[in-house]
């Protein structure tokens, strides 16, 4: 059984390599040669994937109950104590002494990993807050009696995904910018460079102060206004990419038979300045997790309450009798950013061209 599943495993990996064709199998090949880099990516895949599914893995809830031969997904539905025999409409507090009772007595639960959620205050510690690791609570908790675990693994979620919507969505403003400025060049070129070199000079920081105290900063406002500076970092290696390939000769014979110039930028000069984007853009993912991460840090970030990398820090830094904040956030910051660097230079190396046609 073990044999079949190998061999099957093979013949679907060199089904996958065959289908990137010979310079996308070059390009493997150059990745895994980066043993350092290939590890970096299942670390972080397997990091990324259980905080996808945080509500599984730490949960004040339990995400299955068996009440009295009735079956109860309490992670997915919400029920209220008259469920389970009691007396209020309310909803069900599941670390309640009388209800965990009522459940082993006429039934079972099942439990997540870790049984707070990053918003759950636990009343019942011996220490006061922040308390120090325990069997309980394996990093301690913050200094709102919140479990610092559970706060890491969805706070790890928001940053990555905050940092992947900002660098994906400024890829394509940075290259479609990049793209029109290199191609046209002239007056467009000059004036979209003279409209970047003045609104690069604006102040983000001092905007992000100014907004935070008109409205109250949330997820989709600080993406937004990130996305306003953040897509120029692109521009600069595209446009250099479409100065240069403009000039080639099939381009040139494109333009002479009529092809259209959206044609001619998507189909002959766009995927060499691919090559160029594709290897930054692991470096800009570790620079918007840094910036999520730093505005959280002084205070103009995600809304108060929220589980955040930098609000952990604030935290250990607000706390010094409490050593375990400080580590616990710096020591998943440092870990994730070394993660995507380490992965960026396996990037790098894959689309390098003097490595790819040796």
């Amino acid at each position: 059984m073990n044999t079949d599943s190998q061999q099957a495993g093979r013949r679907w990996f060199t089904a996958c390599s065959f289908s990137l064709g010979p310079i996308g199998q070059r390009r493997w090949e150059l990745f895994k040669a980066n043993r350092r880099s290939v590890w970096a990516l299942w670390i972080f895949l397997i990091l990324f994937v259980i905080s996808l599914f945080a509500e599984l893995v730490a949960n004040d809830k339990p995400f299955f109950i068996m009440y009295k031969g009735q079956a109860y997904w309490s992670a997915l539905v919400d029920y209220n104590e008259t469920d389970f025999d009691g007396d209020f409409p309310t909803a069900a507090a599941y670390h309640d002494p009388w209800l965990k009772k009522q459940i082993a007595d006429n039934g079972f639960a099942v439990w997540p990993l870790i049984e707070f959620h990053h918003t759950t205050v636990d009343w019942d510690m011996r220490h006061p807050a922040p308390a120090p690791p325990s069997a309980r609570h394996i990093l301690g908790t913050d200094d709102q009696a919140r479990d610092v675990v559970a706060r890491i693994i969805y706070g790890f979620r928001i940053s990555v995904l905050f940092g992947f919507m900002l660098t994906i969505i400024s890829a394509v403003a940075g290259v479609g910018a990049g793209a029109i400025q290199g191609y046209f060049g002239g007056w467009i070129d000059l004036i979209l460079q003279r409209f970047m070199e003045v609104w690069s000079s604006m102040p983000t920081l001092y905007i992000l102060i100014i907004l935070a105290s008109v409205v109250e900063p949330n997820f989709w406002w600080l993406l937004g206004i990130l996305l306003l500076f953040s897509w120029m970092g692109f521009v600069g290696v595209v446009r250099a990419e479409f100065l240069k390939t403009r000039k080639f000769e099939y381009v040139r014979a494109a333009r002479a038979l009529g092809v259209s110039d959206v044609r001619i930028i998507l189909r002959h000069v766009l995927p060499n300045a691919l090559v160029a984007t594709i290897t930054f853009m692991p470096f800009t993912l570790a620079g918007s997790v840094t910036v999520l991460t730093s505005l959280d840090f002084l205070g103009f970030g995600l809304p108060p309450g929220s589980p955040s990398l930098g609000e952990l820090l604030a935290q250990g830094k607000a706390n010094l009798q409490a050593p375990w904040l400080g580590i616990s956030g710096f020591v998943i910051i440092g870990t994730m950013l070394s993660l995507l660097i380490f992965i960026g230079e396996g990037v790098r190396d894959a689309f390098d061209p003097r490595k790819l046609f040796r």
